[in-house]
């Protein structure tokens, strides 16, 4: 039982560090978006607004999802 949580607890370090990776990317989509939005390019500002908002999401839903994982390990 408690080698488990102990896996938890790894696996919680790396989800931190993935959020963490995905928050960054999202900042450095979120600015090309505004560097393309200076030099008017439709096709790249679109491009980097998608990912900006899949990396924000990803980086938003993973913990939100692992620790709903946790909640429901803990109270079976």
């Amino acid at each position: 039982m408690m080698e488990q949580f102990a896996s938890f607890g790894t696996m919680g370090i790396w989800i931190g560090i993935f959020s963490s990776l995905m928050f960054v990317l999202c900042l450095y989509f979120f600015l090309t978006y505004f560097e393309h939005l200076k030099h008017d390019e439709d096709e790249q500002m679109n491009k980097s607004k998608s990912l900006a908002v899949l990396t924000l999401a990803l980086g938003l839903l993973v913990p939100a999802f692992y620790q709903m994982f946790l909640f429901n390990q803990m109270m079976n």
